[in-house]
């Protein structure tokens, strides 16, 4: 998963697709938002969000 990770930011930076840089951070966001509230007490107000 590392490796994929370093590949994927050498390729971004050589290619100069600064553009995908915003669209990554934001899906970690989220991602990592739904991660870490499934299962918890404020769960149903993140899902409101939505």
């Amino acid at each position: 998963m590392l490796n994929f990770l370093k590949e994927f930011l050498v390729f971004l930076i050589k290619r100069k697709k600064f553009w995908i840089y915003p669209i990554v951070i934001i899906l970690l966001i989220f991602g990592s938002l739904f991660v870490l509230t499934q299962g918890t007490v404020v769960a149903p107000f993140i899902y409101t969000i939505f």
